[in-house]
């Protein structure tokens, strides 16, 4: 059975969300929502998630998951709000549990920040199996980006989060804490190029190489492994790594990563209003 995908790009944080589904009027899962952030009014929207909830609305699906690939550091995660308006299990893969116990210490969340996944309905782990609809999914370990990245296989289409981009942009930066480039190696390598060549492949952002003027999110496995600019099927991991590496150490921070992982460990909840009514998001000085 082939999996419907409706992709939707978000041009403020290059992320590509899907609506994946069996049919219409039938089941549906969300991966990689975005909730707006204006930076410099610290005004959060929903025009983002809202375009996605008007899709499954009108083809009238029942949302049963809304699957994060990892804790993103580029865009606020709209799951919460998501859940509200749809229902569904937010989920994402066990191992966020290292990832909220780094960065809860890092933005001394304290003893009400539970570092145990529990701000998830569900934590998927490595090779588990679940069903959106009709669907068959498997929840594949992917680490190296983050330490805890998913990628999701649904029928014939594999959602890869930050692992690989689009063949003319390469991969996912490995310097992150817990990040490895040897590991993302391995992820592809080992998992992702496993795959069947002509499976399809949906990543999560998409940021346009020189010469190309519009967004693209679809390939397949077979042309990745001919054609990543950072990893083919035939790119060895010592050669990998070196670029990797050095390409990372020249690269900026993302612009939205400080109020991002403070919201994505929590699985897109915003912090509890202070004694004034307001909520406030923290800025850790010199933390990077």
């Amino acid at each position: 059975m082939q999996a419907q995908v409706q992709p939707f790009f978000d041009p403020d944080t290059s992320t590509v969300s899907y609506v994946v589904y069996d049919r219409p009027g039938g089941h549906a899962a969300i991966i990689d929502p975005v909730l707006d952030l204006d930076y410099a009014s610290g005004s959060i929207g929903t025009a983002s998630a809202q375009v996605l909830i008007d899709f499954v609305t009108a083809q009238q699906l029942s949302l049963q998951w809304i699957l994060e690939t990892h804790a993103h550091a580029d865009h606020l995660s709209a799951a919460v709000w998501l859940r509200q308006q749809l229902g569904g299990r937010i989920a994402v893969g066990e191992r966020i549990v290292a990832v909220q116990q780094r960065f809860g210490e890092l933005f001394n969340l304290g003893e009400g920040f539970a570092a145990d996944g529990r701000q998830f309905d569900h934590l998927l782990m490595p090779g588990e199996r679940f069903r959106i609809g009709t669907l068959s999914a498997l929840a594949l370990f992917v680490p190296g980006h983050t330490p805890a990245d998913m990628a999701y296989l649904v029928e014939d289409a594999v959602f890869v989060g930050d692992t690989l981009f689009m063949p003319d942009v390469g991969t996912a930066r490995c310097d992150f804490p817990g990040g490895s480039a040897s590991a993302l190696w391995h992820s592809v390598q080992d998992v992702l190029y496993a795959l069947p060549e002509q499976t399809r492949v949906f990543v999560c952002h998409d940021y346009l190489p020189q010469g190309r003027t519009f967004p693209r999110w679809e390939s397949t496995i077979g042309e990745q492994k001919r054609k990543n600019i950072h990893l083919r099927a035939d790119t060895g991991e010592a050669e990998f790594v070196a670029r990797r590496e050095a390409r990372d150490a020249n690269l900026a921070l993302p612009r939205l990563i400080l109020p991002a992982l403070q919201v994505n460990i929590r699985a897109g909840m915003l912090p509890c209003a202070e004694a004034n009514g307001r909520q406030y998001l923290k800025i850790p000085l010199n933390a990077f």
